[in-house]
């Protein structure tokens, strides 16, 4: 009994059974001859178009199709019962084999698909039918549209087809049943388009129902042309735009217009310059329907292949532009008061449950512990520097308190709840310059702080008012790129500084000798009391009990100092081991990270355990290395975790009273000071979050720039009461939370790289890793086993992290690449290279200021000099064209208007251009003709039927 058998299938791109039978191959794309193509078209021509056929079994299609092929004289009724025979032969499918698992294979899982649109599947088959010969194949194709009729239940084996996932949610299925018998003299040929989708039994791999059948059956000799045939009709019906000209169809004629359309985008490789045999491997990107169409559309205007966006990707002067500089609606100008902050509010009310329950996700567990640990670190590093700049009326207590207190209340009432608060540099540099003016002018630090936080804070809520973030709009990509790139490096920078830092503390010895170890020694010797005349009071006051009859020779290092004695010996300053174990845990901890990252693409293992590894990647590689450095058993630095809920500072309070121990003077001359916090409050919040809320992230739930300053405004008066750190948007961490939410479609079609879906907007990871950080005082016994190097790790990532996407960055490394092998970036193609690097440039220099400002006492009008960027990003429309901007940044919104008109005006002249030659007799630039290349077996209709003919412009 002959059986139908599986030879290759498409979802996006080509399969292939591998000779044997046993495995898939990779997916590639499907290269056609332009000779199947065309003799596809005359299939098309000359046989039975069969649309919106009621049908709902196989036998039952078969019949009608068979009908009509004697009624329209193709074949003689003596065929029917043969031609029949073979379409309802049974069919083997590929799944239907011995299974042979490899280890990647047994942790797949078979989760429901999600829906993505554009997808189709197709399945190729073969015959073997000893009597009568045959050896056709049959494409199952699966198109993502609703299906119209319900399926019977689908037979178990098909159930089980892991290969499911793969395939869109509402997918239908388009059939080809291709091969060669002996009891033919010419081809049949059928195209069907059934009214309602079928499930056909088990013709498909898969249970999705049927809309489309192909059919062609020929005599023998033309077997390989058959099969170029049916791969062309395959390749068509995953194509987007004539599945859609399939569905629309009327006729005959939409049909073939549609294949029309199809080879007016065609591209022919050489023979003699590719090998067919060369598999292609799928781009990472495709251009998606729309822009084929746009791309369509010039050619019709009379645009030619070459000089359009159709001649290639490099494209001419009508490649598609850069998309505008637009931050949206919720930056526009209302002209009322907190008009809006109110706008701010209303849109996000909508969002209140989905913002607490799309964070109940596994994805959420990675992103809190991540961000967590990012927090603490900072909290503790910013806390010790803050101790050290106030003497210690701020530390890391009130670290840990203001940065649980002010990102809680952010992250729970705030309009982009994905954003995370820090202390920041130039904050810090703030208040060790204030106290050091209040130490010198006997001014009272506190009380004069608290007054300039009450001061900044109305003046943000000022700001709020008149809706003064409009101002935002003017920072194109120029100043987000200076600053966050500013950011990173000084998150890279300070994470090498403390890993190299501990190389002072735990030095080397350069000149050691195992030869001559027996001489390293190290004593701890009594205090010399006549040289040190307060030593009997440092005993009297220091120690309950008389020293004097310790043995100072018996005493580890850490009493000898205590008790105030002496340490003598070569080998005294060194410490064995722990200089280059924290080197390792540094760079183990980063290198690690860096490459759990990279393997959620790489080959091995299945899917969702490469996608688990990859999401957890930071978490892994900190619990790897603190298991090394507990292994080790060395003393590396740990982290340390206040345990006691107390100020920092004995002589003050939780609370700063607002009077009583500065001249009145000071609360109003408080106000000029002030205005400097509040223009480094609102550049550092607002450019971080037009960073966060960038059009890439693909966020869904809209900003709140009003709401946002406004909370920030606010805490920073609690914050001033408390006598707590100020805190703003940190660019790294808040880049950090948005990678670690990233959201990847499931459901992918073999050899498509998963799409984007955006982030995973809610409230709750960003609560709990603030609320984590208020109880990590009563954690202090788990966290004292962190090592100090494996955070410093956790941070150098987090700054590499971030410059990664960023064009600032990678137009660096384009000066250190030949021309030749610099990557294909859409900006090459219209800027001239040494504009390129001219604009580059001028960034680095503007970088290496604000690195200079940074590093020195003048860091204080930093956020003046992020206002300067602006300044500069405007002179540079005397240096630039804007048409050059365009690519490299953003056009800024006084341009925008201009740009347009000249668009508006620059396509009506190549519209009347292009409609000039309609008026002739002759245009100027024909389609051509539809070209015929008919096999050698097919007999024409006698009559011409005039509705064959090609129409010369597609109907559908």
């Amino acid at each position: 009994m002959g059986l139908l058998s599986f030879l290759s299938r498409w979802v996006k791109f080509e399969e292939k059974v591998e000779e044997g039978g046993e495995r898939w191959s990779k997916p590639h794309v499907s290269t056609l001859t332009l000779h199947s193509l065309f003799e596809l078209r005359t299939c098309i021509q000359t046989g039975s178009v069969l649309l919106d056929l009621e049908g709902y079994s196989l036998p039952q299609i078969v019949d009608d199709i068979v009908d009509r092929q004697v009624a329209d004289g193709l074949i003689g009724p003596e065929l029917r019962e043969k031609v029949s025979f073979v379409l309802l032969r049974k069919h083997r499918h590929q799944h239907k084999k011995p299974i042979h698992l490899s280890l990647a294979d047994m942790g797949k899982s078979n989760n429901s698909p999600t829906s993505d649109p554009g997808l189709s599947l197709v399945s190729k088959y073969i015959y073997h039918v000893p009597l009568p010969p045959l050896s056709p194949f049959s494409v199952s194709l699966f198109l993502d549209h609703p299906a119209s009729y319900p399926p019977p239940p689908p037979p178990p084996p098909q159930m089980k087809n892991k290969f499911m996932k793969k395939i869109p949610r509402d997918a239908e299925a388009s059939n080809v049943l291709i091969g060669e018998v002996d009891f033919l003299d010419k081809p049949f040929v059928a195209f069907v388009r059934l009214a309602q989708a079928t499930t056909l039994g088990g013709l498909t791999e898969v249970p999705v129902p049927t809309r489309f059948l192909f059919v062609l059956l020929g005599p023998h000799g033309k077997g390989k042309s058959y099969n170029e045939i049916g791969r062309a009709i395959a390749t068509l019906m995953v194509d987007d735009l004539f599945s859609d000209v399939a569905y629309k169809a009327r006729d005959r004629d939409d049909l073939i217009a549609g294949i029309d359309e199809f080879l007016d985008e065609v591209i022919v490789l050489p023979p003699g310059e590719w090998d067919p045999k060369i598999r292609i491997e799928p781009p990472k990107k495709v251009p998606s329907a729309d822009m084929r169409k746009s791309v369509l559309n010039l050619n019709e205007l009379g645009q030619v292949n070459g000089t359009g966006t159709a001649g290639g990707p490099g494209g001419g002067e009508d490649e598609e532009m850069p998309i505008p500089h637009e931050l949206g609606e919720e930056l526009q100008f209302t002209g009322r008061f907190c008009g809006g902050l109110w706008l701010d509010i209303k849109r996000k009310v909508p969002w209140i449950l989905s913002d607490f329950s799309q964070g109940f996700h596994i994805q959420s567990i990675s992103a809190v512990l991540f961000i967590y640990l990012g927090c603490i670190t900072n909290a503790i590093t910013f806390g010790g520097l803050l101790g050290d700049a106030t003497d210690n009326y701020q530390g890391v207590m009130e670290s840990f308190l203001g940065t649980a207190l002010a990102g809680t209340v952010f992250c729970l009432l705030g309009g982009q709840p994905l954003i995370i608060l820090s202390s920041t540099g130039p904050i810090l540099i703030f208040e060790k310059l204030l106290y050091e003016f209040c130490k010198s002018n006997t001014i009272d630090y506190m009380e004069l702080r608290l007054w300039i936080g009450l001061h900044s804070c109305l003046q943000c809520l000022i700001l709020v008012a008149t809706d003064a973030s409009y101002i935002i709009k003017y920072i194109t990509r120029f100043t987000e790129e200076g600053f966050s790139s500013l950011i990173s490096f000084i998150f890279i920078s300070d994470a090498i500084k403390k890993m190299v830092g501990s190389f002072k503390y735990y030095p080397i010895n350069r000149v050691f000798k195992p030869d001559y170890v027996t001489t390293y020694r190290c004593e701890c010797i009594a205090p010399d009391q006549a040289g040190a005349p307060d030593f009997s009071l440092y005993l009297s006051l220091s120690l309950s009990y008389n020293i004097t009859g310790l043995d100072w020779s018996q005493l580890s290092k850490k009493e000898c100092v205590k008790y105030g004695g002496a340490l003598l010996g070569n080998a005294c300053k060194y410490v064995p081991d722990l200089a280059l174990i924290s080197f390792i845990l540094f760079f183990g901890t980063y290198s690690m990270t860096v490459s759990l990252k990279k393997f959620k693409t790489s080959r091995y293992f299945p899917t969702k355990c490469r996608s688990l590894v990859g999401d957890f990647s930071i978490i892994i590689s900190i619990l790897v290395f603190c298991g090394i450095d507990y292994l080790l058993g060395l003393d590396t630095p740990k982290l340390h975790v206040p345990t006691e809920v107390k100020p920092t500072r004995p002589d003050r309070g939780w609370v700063v009273m607002p009077f009583g121990k500065n001249p009145w003077w000071v609360y109003v001359a408080s106000a000029v000071p002030a205005l400097l916090v509040t223009i480094l409050i609102f550049m550092d919040q607002q450019i971080s979050a037009v960073i966060v809320n960038r059009k890439e992230n693909k966020l869904k739930k809209g900003c709140g720039y009003h709401l946002d300053l406004f909370w920030v405004g606010i805490l920073m008066a609690v914050c001033s009461f408390l006598g707590l750190p100020w805190y703003v948007a940190a660019t790294v961490i808040s880049i950090a939370h948005i990678d670690s939410l990233k959201m990847e479609s499931e459901s992918s079609a073999p050899g498509e790289q998963p799409q984007f879906l955006g982030v995973r907007e809610q409230r709750l990871t960003g609560i709990l890793v603030f609320v984590l950080t208020g109880v990590s005082i009563f954690l202090a016994p788990v966290l004292q086993y962190i090592p100090m190097p494996v955070l410093y790790g956790v941070f150098l990532y987090m700054g590499v992290a971030s410059l990664a996407g960023i064009q600032f960055w990678e137009r660096i490394k384009l000066y250190l690449m030949p021309a030749k092998h610099q990557p294909d970036f859409s900006f090459l193609r219209h800027v001239p290279l040494r504009r390129v690097h001219l604009f580059t440039l001028v960034q680095i220099i503007c970088l290496a200021v604000l690195w200079t400002l940074k590093s020195t006492v003048a860091a204080i009008i930093f956020p003046v000099m992020i206002l300067g960027l602006m300044v500069v990003r405007k002179m540079m429309d005397l240096m630039f064209s804007q048409h050059d901007l365009a690519w490299l940044d953003d056009i800024l919104p006084e341009k925008d208007k201009k740009k347009e008109k000249d668009g508006k005006k620059k396509k009506d002249h190549k519209r009347t251009k292009a409609a000039e030659p309609e008026s002739d007799e002759e245009p100027k630039s024909p389609l051509p003709p539809p070209v015929k290349i008919p096999m050698d077996t097919i007999d024409l209709p006698s009559a011409p039927d005039p509705s064959v003919t090609p129409p010369t412009q597609p109907p559908v």
